[in-house]
């Protein structure tokens, strides 16, 4: 019997471009999870120049701004990077589906990695911990992601 090797994606993709949206909305959560991300590009050795960060008003503009990134043709991944904090309405609900959805959407329609890095947490503790300069930071998780998904891209193309 022949071993089984799986094609699967590394942390360094050769010449890749990326692209990051970040909603201003949670600013403070959300320029953390930019700083995670970042750091994630850094240490796999993604040179700054290779990298257009994004700012668009809130997670619900996140896709659509991904979708006109993607269609550009200038970069191979883009990372959506926001945070919705649950209030007291239904708000919450609809924002996170659109937006959930919508990345969704871009992802399967352009054909492009879309890495989903956006908080949506019952309080802003919660945000906090996912986006504090640790491990459990989902901006760095979103970049990882990205990396990963081009590489397996390229070699899936080749």
């Amino acid at each position: 019997m022949s071993e089984f090797r799986p094609i699967e994606g590394n942390f360094q993709p050769a010449g890749a471009r990326f692209a990051i949206v970040v909603a201003r909305w949670n600013g403070e959560i959300t320029e953390s999870l930019l700083q995670g991300a970042l750091r994630a590009f850094a240490r796999q050795g993604i040179a700054d120049d290779s990298i257009e960060v994004v700012r668009v008003p809130g997670a619900f503009e996140l896709p659509l701004a991904a979708k006109k990134l993607a269609e550009t043709g200038r970069i191979d991944a883009v990372l959506a990077l926001g945070c919705v904090i649950r209030g007291g309405t239904p708000h919450f609900d609809y924002v996170c589906s659109e937006c959930a959805r919508g990345v969704g959407e871009v992802a399967l329609t352009t054909g492009m990695p879309i890495a989903f890095g956006v908080l949506t947490t019952d309080n802003l503790q919660q945000a906090k911990d996912r986006s504090g300069d640790n491990e459990e930071n989902k901006g760095e998780e979103a970049a990882l992601c990205a990396l990963e998904m081009v590489s397996l891209f390229q070699q899936l193309n080749s």
